[in-house]
């Protein structure tokens, strides 16, 4: 499993804008995605490490795919806010 982030296109954008909002300060936790989540991240800093030794890191402007399945641990260094979906 791995985590997609790159830059969302002018219709992911104006989709994910639709979408209800999340945020938390800076923090650690432990998270699983029982379903695919897609976010537009809108302001923070965020790493997440999965895997056997793997992460993926985002920050405002990215869109970042989470598969289904996936656990992970969030380390928020600048407070995040972001549009979710779960597919």
């Amino acid at each position: 499993m791995q985590i997609t982030v790159r830059k969302p296109t002018d219709s992911e954008v104006i989709e994910m804008k639709k979408m209800p909002t999340w945020g938390c300060g800076i923090s650690v936790f432990d998270w699983h995605y029982d379903s695919e989540e897609r976010c537009l991240i809108l302001e923070g800093e965020v790493t997440v490490n999965y895997g056997n030794g793997e992460s993926a890191s985002f920050s405002a402007g990215d869109f970042v795919i989470f598969p289904k399945g996936l656990s992970c641990v969030w380390k928020v260094s600048k407070a995040v806010q972001k549009h979710y979906v779960f597919i």
